[in-house]
């Protein structure tokens, strides 16, 4: 079974409201850049984007 070792755990935090959502994983390799999706935001009630962040532990 092969590793993933280009997997790399990233949270995705609303640029509206500024609150941190949505633990997901980005392979590393592929994508160099910060990530930046349109979501469902539930405290905002709408779509908006989200930008990438560490995850806190």
């Amino acid at each position: 079974m092969a590793k993933n070792e280009n997997r790399q755990f990233v949270g995705l935090k609303c640029s509206r409201c500024g609150k941190q959502l949505r633990p997901t994983t980005k392979n590393k390799k592929n994508t160099t850049d910060k990530l930046e999706l349109n979501k469902y935001c539930p405290t905002c009630k709408q779509v908006t984007a989200f930008k990438e962040t560490k995850l806190g532990k």
